[in-house]
């Protein structure tokens, strides 16, 4: 990424060490150090320099910080005021920061407008010192005097209200800066703006079957009221000519390819753990799909010629939220979704999945088959379906039973249509502050067989930041109950016999404090309370056990660290399970996180792990009797590991939801 950015400065938001706050903090100031000295080297990752070549940056700094009671900036760092205004924009950096973190919506990082000044301080890593300015002894010049003084006068003659003046220098630039090294994108981008030419093409439906033919509407306008020659042409010379103010309209049609399906490039292929599988190095670092359906037009603008690649998009119009783009997507002919990522069997006993079929063709006839692991079987073997209209969907279902000879594999799904064979999901990521993503993940799941005894059925869950630990309790057999806070005070708790808090429910809702007293009460009358992950930032309540713990930004990143047992005679650790440590193999991207610290001596504290190099921590588990009942605090990610279909993981769980041994 640096070789193909070429930036003059780096800067890391995290130090190398543990004072990041975890692994993958610290993780990433290293990889950016290392990385630093690494683009400018030919003899490092030398396959790269077909697509980009090596680059030095000037230098690279950390961002220091005083933050969460660890105060890191000092007196003879890099010292900048980043809360100036900006009159272009009409806001302060303070302001547009704070946009940005708002919009960090999965971490709940919502931030008042920063107004007025504000020092952050810098830290010398590597490469030239910077001595009163981040971009101290950085070339910003081009190198060309002719390109250099002609960008000089462009930007001494723009005029706000009449940009399209500006046309003759800007098309004269394109010209002369063709030989150097220049962003001619960008500049491509400045004329069409300046000429107030507005381009688009979109589908009238949002999806389509790759390898179909879709019907395309390009439009486009000139706003420039100078008189301007302006002419939009596409790839069969099917061109037409711009008058001011009028809006043109092309209908076209484009040809997909049955391999054209449109999912995130990163997750087109199965991947190992922590790494990607990415066929094209110059895919690498795009956020979203660098080659989505896109159609190759030419505006000729007085004699000069712009090549445009215009995305194809999906418009609509919403009665709420007006006019809304969205990416078009290419889909399987025929998408197989499974109900879970991983199905527990608990013994032999035979279990009933879903799977959700979709079409995104008419006529759509074929039949699913479940490939199963040696010895396990399906009924029936396989189901035919015909889906008659594109949209249309249909619910099948198959009884898997396990086999002796294997305790655990996979379930493949084979949509077979005419001979052809596809295997793939899908999903949509949909909210409302990014564009739309859809995904066709394989048509895969786990299947685990797993030796587990459950102790009391009835589960109430009270919703958190979002999680699917209930869905994976109905799994193993409990029934799962889900409820807001408010339903919490309007219902008879006794009923249950346990109660389940989901991932970050005491950071997220203000009537936590309101239904404690409840829950408490419920754990004095024999209940058990098990309070999953909370974020020791923004807590709604400080207390929320029966006796006093604290949250700390301590978690153990990697997944495979050593568990150790502190009271290995527990009940925690025994009943109705027998936990070993082997129930600690196979767990995913980490153990825990936010541990607990300043545990009250009431508290049996049933773990320890750490990262490699770090102190070891006890703060991943805790219980405590309270009254006739059981009070659990977890910081282990359950919430990871029961979708992912960890056994051990499911085994604890069911141990932690028992009720208080006599």
């Amino acid at each position: 990424m640096i070789r193909k950015f070429r930036p003059d400065v780096i800067i890391t938001r995290f130090p190398e060490d543990a004072r990041a706050g975890h692994g993958h903090h610290s993780g990433s100031a290293i990889l950016a150090r290392e990385a630093f000295s690494a683009a400018a080297d030919p003899k490092r990752f030398p396959e790269q320099l077909k697509y980009v070549q090596v680059w030095q940056a000037k230098r690279i700094l950390w961002n220091t910080f005083n933050f969460g009671g660890t105060n890191t900036t000092s007196a003879d760092q890099l010292k900048i005021d980043v809360g100036l205004f900006n009159p272009l924009l009409g806001k302060s950096y303070g302001e547009i920061a704070a946009i940005s973190r708002t919009n960090h919506k999965s971490q709940g990082f919502g931030s008042a407008l920063q107004r007025g000044e504000a020092f952050e301080y810098f830290s010398h890593v590597g490469g030239e010192p910077a001595k009163t300015g981040l971009l101290d002894g950085v070339n910003t010049m081009i190198g060309n005097k002719e390109v250099e003084a002609l960008l000089t006068k462009i930007q001494s003659n723009y005029r706000n209200n009449a940009p399209w003046l500006s046309l003759p220098d800007l098309l004269k630039l394109k010209k002369i800066s063709q030989p150097i090294a220049f962003n001619h994108q960008l500049l491509d981008e400045l004329i069409l703006a300046c000429a107030g030419i507005w381009v688009e093409a979109n589908a009238p439906e949002n999806s389509y079957a790759a390898g179909d033919s879709i019907p395309i509407k390009i439009q486009a306008i000139v706003r420039a009221t100078a008189p301007l020659s302006v002419t939009l042409g596409t790839t069969i010379n099917k061109s037409t000519k711009l008058e001011p103010n009028k809006l043109a309209v092309i209908d076209y049609k484009v040809a997909s390819s049955s391999a054209d399906i449109t999912q995130p490039y990163w997750l087109a292929k199965a991947h190992p753990i922590g790494q990607f599988v990415i066929d094209s190095q110059q895919d690498v670092g795009f956020p979203e799909n660098p080659k989505s359906l896109s159609i190759k037009l030419q505006l000729t603008i007085n004699g000069e010629k712009i090549e445009l690649e215009q995305p194809i998009v999906y418009k609509s119009t919403d009665p709420i939220r007006g006019e809304k783009y969205q990416p078009l997507v290419l889909a399987p002919t025929v998408t197989a979704t499974l109900s879970e990522k991983a199905f527990m069997f608990n013994g032999n006993n035979a279990k009933t999945i879903t799977v959700q079929l979709k079409s995104f063709r008419n006529n759509s006839m074929g039949f699913v088959t479940p490939k199963l692991p040696k010895g396990w079987k399906s009924n029936p073997e396989k189901v035919d379906f015909n889906l008659l209209r594109k949209g249309d969907e249909q619910t099948i279902s198959f009884t898997i039973t396990p086999g002796s000879e294997t305790n655990s594999g996979n379930l493949d799904l084979q949509v077979n249509i005419n001979g052809n064979i596809d295997n793939r999901g899908l999903r949509t990521i949909s909210y409302e502050h990014i564009p739309n993503i859809t995904l066709f993940p394989q048509a895969t799941a786990r299947v685990e067989k797993i030796d587990l005894k459950i102790v009391g059925k009835r589960i109430a869950y009270i919703d958190g930041a979002g999680d699917l630990v209930g869905d994976a309790l109905k799994q193993i057999g409990y029934e799962v109950t889900h409820f807001t806070p408010a339903q919490v005070l309007a219902n008879d708790l006794s009923v249950y016999d346990a109660i389940v808090t989901g991932v970050r429910l005491y950071n997220i809702n203000d009537e936590v404090k309101t239904i404690q007293p409840k829950l408490l009460t419920y754990v004095q009358n024999g209940g058990t309370l098990l309070i999953q992950y909370n974020v020791n930032n923004g807590l709604k309540m400080l207390n929320i056990g029966p006796y006093p713990f604290k949250l700390a930004n301590k978690r153990v990143t990697e997944e495979d660290a050593k568990v150790n047992f502190l009271a290995p005679t527990n009940p925690a650790l025994n009943y109705p399970n027998t936990i070993t440590t082997k129930d600690f193999d196979g767990w995913v991207q980490e153990r825990g996180i936010y541990f607990a610290t300043d545990i009250d001596p009431k508290y049996t504290t049933i773990l320890s792990m750490n990262d490699t190099g770090e102190a070891a921590s006890d703060g991943s588990l805790l219980i405590a009797d309270y009254g006739k009942g059981k009070f659990v605090y977890t910081s282990l990610v359950f919430f990871r590991e029961l979708p992912a279909g960890v056994p051990g993981a499911y085994r604890l769980f069911a141990n932690l939801l028992a009720p208080k041994q006599p």
